[in-house]
């Protein structure tokens, strides 16, 4: 009970530094919003009838997931090592485990504000559809966030410096939203542009979050693909870590 009350203090601090930071508050809470407005100026039904903001919303949910996850995230690690704030957590009973632990929880909970603004925004002025399945949607919203959480801490565990961690998070980023159906609907993608898009790990969240949405049956496949990217990652982020 005590190391529970004490990870959620940690998570409360580390809430509040990664607020303090306006790109970071920016870029995950009006930086999407901003995305909704532009993409929904022309509604136009994707291929196959699906309503623009009907798949929009669960997409962008997960381009706030990876843009947290993948840049501030271990942008943050970084820079704590960088001027030597984990050299001096070594010191006490915290553990690399609960650091991530910690680290994570602050990060998505900034991106799970992000995506409830999101469909706040949408009820209210898009008519968005109630998800047809919002467990699956809070399901395949969790494992998109445990996946590349993990491949956030774990560039955060190798890179040295926060500038060096921003552009290599933003490298992976970028092309992964893109490429995922993140931004662009799959729908209207190319077929090599998908077929590439496939292979990164965003593409699972980004399937996922759409079948759970529209309440169509959900990909074991995307879901089995998000859990093992969580677990190899994390347990790489866990090894390769230093204070």
């Amino acid at each position: 009970m005590t190391h529970m009350k004490g990870l959620t203090q940690v998570v409360a601090v580390e809430l509040k530094l990664v607020l303090r930071e306006p790109m970071s508050a920016f870029f995950a809470l009006a930086f999407p919003a901003l995305m909704l407005w532009v993409k929904m100026r022309g509604d136009r039904p994707l291929p196959g009838g699906v309503r623009a903001i009907d798949a929009t919303v669960p997409m962008l949910g997960v381009f706030i997931i990876g843009l947290t996850a993948l840049t501030v995230l271990p942008a943050t690690l970084a820079q704590y090592r960088e001027r030597r704030v984990l050299k001096r957590l070594r010191a006490t009973p915290a553990s690399p485990v609960m650091l991530f632990g910690a680290q994570w929880a602050a990060h998505m909970l900034l991106a799970a504000s992000g995506t409830a603004l999101l469909i706040v925004i949408g009820l209210a002025g898009y008519r968005l559809a109630a998800p047809g399945n919002p467990a699956g949607v809070l399901l395949a919203w969790a494992l998109g966030a445990l996946s590349l959480g993990s491949v956030g801490l774990l560039i955060g565990a190798l890179v040295p410096s926060g500038r060096a961690a921003t552009v290599i998070g933003l490298g992976l980023f970028f092309p992964m939203a893109f490429l995922s159906g993140a931004v662009i609907p799959r729908e209207n993608l190319s077929g090599s542009m998908r077929a590439i898009g496939d292979l990164t790990p965003m593409a699972p969240a980004v399937q996922a979050m759409r079948e759970g949405w529209a309440g169509a049956a959900m990909s074991p496949a995307a879901l089995g693909v998000m859990a093992a990217i969580s677990v190899v990652a994390g347990g790489l982020a866990l090894r390769a870590f230093r204070w």
